[in-house]
């Protein structure tokens, strides 16, 4: 998942928020404070979100920030260092205070303008350094009003290579505070998208009053087709809402455009049919195709806005996926590790989260059988297109794996990214980064081992010689791991996630299950260790509760007795996703028990329902199957934003995903995210330099921004698009 960005120059748009908060808010008074807009200016702990040209590295040294400037740059601008998504506001004047020097004399520029076109300024100045500390203070007036303002000092086009070192960094101005006035919209919470005739049809209502309230359904028309009494509540920790329920399930009529009145508050419009999720179904899944390295994505399946030219196979400016050397010191020699799906806003492709994706994909289609048609280019080989799609990724892990010959053979290699992070509006023709493989981990190494042996499973069907060919690389793997059982991840890293995990014992159940279910080996079966567990469920770095999910699919290598504990231990994580979604007043099978919302919370909502769902199905309580179409109430609008988290379904859904191609907002030329795509959700950890700045003290249901820079609220996932997928698969044929 891309976490931080270097220079870049693209786009520009202005904050939702900021803009409403400037229309209420005509002048500053003089009790007004100034509001500082830099983070980190005094570098007390560490460079971040600081970043600077891939010319020029930089670090933090004695409490400053010193960059190395190389000689032989022409323009200013290719030698940077700069902070991003500072607000602008037009016609607000900013003062800009540093200290600054360097080991000669030196001329530099400092400006502070719009990241992107049409690069409004609010000001820029030629700054002579001396060996000398010393303060510059400038003011400059903004043209513009955008949140992706850039605050960069421009130090390009030496003749000698010196340091640059500044400290002391601000930038005050504007007269609306940090975060500004949030707009929730309606206290009335709907699905956005709609209710199935047959699911559980609730609502939630913001409101301080204690006693029922009259509630109506109305048609496109507005004529009134139902009414009842509201539900009091009371207080929502999560969210800090008091709020009422309103459950609406005894009118069953399918429409379009119903909305709920409670006074004068009405809804947004909402669907009641059969149908509802078709088309997320189909377009959730498309999200992949679009994802997709080393191949074109073509117009006639995802049309013009959204087609780009393949990712990663060598033309330049690109280095390519091909032969991919290892980072410097760990290994010498290449791999062809071409193909499989970019994990999320950046362009690196990472073992532990793509298994978990292509697993995902491969259960629902034994959930569902699923046949669904996508726009893919294998869409004619007559074999499943979820198939073809999960096959793209798992060719990728395959290839990940340490040659024979080579010290530890039959390992997996961690990962694939970039030297160093690439900036936003950038198509993944043209990263210039040299690209590396990291060093194997006995985590990637029992992925494929997991992710294998189900391939091997799924496509005997359809493909004897893919097939067989999973099942001896997931046997090869799982041999490397019990004789290399402590490789972990090194934490940390630049130009991709980590993706650090020094607990393995999850990872060695879940493979063992797997291999399980596909041999009916009972060496194998001794090592599944691990059972479902409603308090860890299941993520990359969780995968224990994965082995009873993989049993579940194959309860024929079970004993009667087996399988009935089995069922009992999904039942009981089930009941408790039950009784956390019923505990809250935005019904949410997701209830962290620290009451912090963890980065990508949403997939926690869709993992928690799809528990739910195989319960339903393992032991036909209906409750269960109630809970799991209402967790997607939640992730499409009920819930205490009024955001529909998926673009392109809802009346306010997230659009500015952060993502280097999908990036509108910051650059006209490039598109918004592909409809079907899921947002990260509320992050209580605020990691970001955008959340940071605009969500300071917010509840945990309500740490969340759609903006292209707050990537640990509002990023995309690979494993986050395949739980909406699992989740809208089932509700489409419930």
């Amino acid at each position: 998942m891309a976490r931080r960005r270097s220079a870049v120059i693209a786009g520009s748009a202005a904050l939702t928020v900021l803009a409403a908060t400037l229309v209420a808010t005509t002048s500053a008074t003089a009790a007004d404070p100034p509001y500082e807009r830099v983070l980190n200016g005094t570098f007390d702990e560490e460079r971040e979100p600081w970043w600077s040209s891939s010319t020029t590295p930089s670090a933090v040294a004695d409490g400053k920030l010193c960059a190395q400037v190389p000689a032989g740059t022409v323009n200013p601008w290719e030698a940077m260092i700069g902070q991003d998504d500072l607000p602008l506001e037009q016609g607000q004047p900013y003062t800009l205070k540093f200290d600054a020097s360097a080991t000669k004399p030196i001329a530099f520029k400092a400006v502070l303008q719009q990241q992107g076109p049409p690069h409004g300024t609010a000001l820029n100045r030629t700054v002579t350094a001396t060996t000398t500390m010393q303060s510059f203070t400038f003011t400059g007036t903004s043209p513009v009003t955008d949140t992706h303002g850039q605050l960069s000092f421009q130090a390009g086009g030496a003749t000698e290579a010196y340091t640059l070192c500044l400290d002391n960094i601000s930038v005050v101005g504007g007269i609306v505070p940090p975060g500004g006035v949030r707009d929730f919209g309606s206290p009335v919470r709907v699905n956005q998208l709609g209710y199935l005739p047959s699911g559980p049809h609730r609502a939630t209502y913001v409101t301080t009053a204690t006693t029922p309230l009259e509630w109506r359904l109305v048609d496109a028309s507005n004529t009134t087709v139902a009414r009842g009494k509201t539900t009091p509540y009371g207080a929502d920790a999560l969210s800090g809402d008091d709020v009422q329920l309103i459950d609406f399930g005894s009118y069953r009529k399918s429409g379009s455009g119903f909305r709920l009145v409670v006074g004068e508050d009405v809804s947004e419009p909402f669907d009641i049919a059969k149908n509802l999720y078709s088309k997320l179904r189909q377009e959730s899944l498309e999200y992949f195709y679009n994802n997709r390295s080393g191949i074109p994505i073509e117009a006639k399946y995802v049309g013009d806005a959204w087609a780009r030219a393949a990712g990663h196979v060598g033309v330049a400016p690109n280095k390519g996926d091909t032969s991919v050397p290892c980072v410097p010191g760990s290994c010498d020699y290449s791999l062809d590790v071409r193909g499989g799906w970019y994990d999320a806003g950046d362009h690196g492709k990472y073992v532990v989260n793509g298994a978990i994706a292509a697993w995902q994909l491969l259960d629902l289609y034994e959930a569902t059988d699923d046949k669904i048609a996508l726009k893919i280019p294998e869409n004619t080989n007559r074999v499943p297109d979820v198939l073809d799609e999960a096959r793209w990724q798992i060719d990728f892990l395959l290839r990940m794996q340490v040659p024979a010959g080579q010290p530890l053979a039959g390992m997996v290699h961690h990962k694939i990214h970039d030297a160093a992070w690439t900036g936003m509006a950038l198509a993944p023709a043209s990263d210039p980064q040299p690209r590396y493989l990291y060093p194997p981990s006995t985590a990637a190494t029992l992925n494929v081992a997991a992710i294998g042996a189900r391939c091997a499973r799924v496509y005997a069907r359809w493909d004897h010689a893919f097939a067989n060919r999973c099942l001896s690389i997931a046997q090869k793997a799982w041999t490397a791991a019990l004789q290399h059982p402590a490789v972990y991840a090194p934490d940390g890293g630049v130009g991709g996630g980590a993706y650090d995990d020094v607990k393995v014992t999850d990872e060695f159940s879940w493979a063992a299950a797997e291999l399980f279910t596909a041999t009916g080996k009972t060496a194998y079966k001794r090592h599944i260790t691990t059972t479902l567990k409603a308090a860890d469920g299941f993520s990359w770095q969780e995968t224990g509760g994965l082995a009873d999910l993989a049993l579940a699919r194959a309860p024929w290598r079970l004993s009667i007795l087996d399988q009935l504990k089995l069922v009992g231990r999904i039942a009981k994580a089930a009941d408790t996703y039950l009784a956390d979604l019923r505990s809250q007043g935005y019904a949410n099978p997701y209830k962290p028990a620290n009451g912090r919302y963890v980065w990508g919370s949403n997939s926690g909502t869709a993992n928690n329902a799809m528990i739910l769902a195989l319960a339903a199905d393992l032991t036909g309580r209906s409750a269960y199957k109630s809970a799991a179409l209402e967790s997607l109430d939640y992730l499409l609008g009920r819930n205490a934003l009024n955001q529909s988290y998926v673009t392109g379904y809802g009346e306010r859904d997230s659009h500015q995903q952060h993502h280097r191609f999908w990036s509108h907002s910051l650059n006209p030329a490039f598109p918004s995210p592909y409809p079907g795509s899921l947002a990260g959700g509320p992050n209580s950890g605020l990691q970001d330099p955008v959340a940071q700045r605009n969500l300071q003290g917010c509840a945990p249901a309500k740490c969340y921004l759609d903006e292209l820079g707050s990537y640990s609220t509002n990023e995309v996932a690979i494993n986050w698009n395949s739980a909406l997928a699992w989740l809208t698969a089932y509700a489409d044929e419930a």
